[in-house]
């Protein structure tokens, strides 16, 4: 049986006579769920290299290790795709996705996703991994995408993520001035009742909140940054129409006030997706321990929407 690299933990002074259960999820923070799946595993949590029970008392400087079967996606056919890696280490791969590819196979949609080549990329690497998105990106979204590469680094940035913890943050392209230079919409989303696959402000919604900055301000656009609280699907994209400045690109949601420079920008042939892209991905690394944030150009294409919106001033 293959393990992944151990956790340790050296317990200090001051914890001298602690329940090695309460080390595992006050110090280490493994959850219920992860800690019996681990307690399962032979040699899964050991003192000072012998497997223990989790109601022991821990001693000062006794070395507690945590270990976790290898894993793979077996159900996931490796493929040779272009990969941009922004970094990855022991515990995570980060990602600069592109748009118009999915992070992860779906029904009849089995290959040319992320996973198909992260799974290569592993692969060829000699690296057993099981993948593991920690969060998702639309398919047209552009930007930072985390991959954990065990269920403890998996479960330690979702737990972050549950406490609005993770620092998100988009740059998105919106049609109209803005009028304010800052601000926050705190309004309820849920799905339309006539449109299932289309998301609305409703009252009777899920609590949803997102908070904008205006970057820069074009002749009948705006470059905006964004970061979110919560994370409804399509919130950003609803949110901003509520606001009543739309995503560029972006026709499921466009107002008919913006049809015109829609069908403008859309005659150019340079923006075949919304105008969003997730720059900013921060949170404290499960790893290191410290507060760690990745960050992803404006890809081309937004790059040159930007210069366009510039040049009709």
């Amino acid at each position: 049986m293959s393990y992944y690299e151990p956790l340790v933990y050296l317990v200090p002074p001051e914890e001298e006579g602690f329940i090695l259960k309460t080390v595992l999820q006050k110090r280490l923070m493994v959850s219920r769920k992860l800690l019996s799946r681990i307690k399962l595993t032979e040699q899964g949590i050991t003192v000072n290299g012998e497997r223990q029970y989790i109601n022991i008392k821990v001693k000062a400087g006794d070395r507690v290790e945590i270990r976790m079967e290898e894993e793979q996606s077996e159900d996931i056919l490796p493929q040779e795709l272009p990969l941009h890696i922004l970094h990855e280490d022991e515990h995570l791969l980060i990602l600069a996705k592109d748009a118009g590819i999915i992070v992860h196979p779906t029904h009849g949609h089995y290959v040319n996703t992320i996973a198909n080549g992260v799974v290569f990329h592993w692969q060829q690497a000699g690296i057993t991994c099981r993948f593991r998105p920690v969060h998702r990106l639309d398919q047209e979204t552009s930007g930072v995408l985390a991959i954990a590469k065990t269920p403890y680094v998996h479960q330690q940035i979702s737990e972050q993520m549950i406490q609005h913890l993770v620092k998100k943050e988009y740059l998105a392209f919106v049609w109209g001035t803005v009028a304010s230079p800052s601000g926050t919409i705190n309004e309820p989303i849920d799905r339309d009742p006539e449109q299932p696959h289309v998301r609305i402000v409703r009252p009777d919604g899920y609590a949803a909140v997102t908070h904008y900055e205006v970057v820069k301000q074009f002749e009948k656009a705006a470059l905006v940054r964004i970061w979110l609280e919560t994370g409804r699907t399509h919130q950003i994209r609803v949110h901003m129409r509520h606001l009543g400045h739309p995503l560029l690109g972006d026709k499921m949601y466009l107002l008919e006030q913006y049809e015109e420079e829609a069908a403008e920008l859309e005659a150019t042939e340079r923006l075949h997706r919304q105008a969003l892209h997730a720059f900013k991905l921060g949170f404290v690394h499960p790893g290191t321990r410290e507060w760690t944030e990745f960050n992803a150009p404006l890809p081309a294409d937004l790059s040159d929407l930007e210069q366009w919106l510039a040049d009709k001033r």
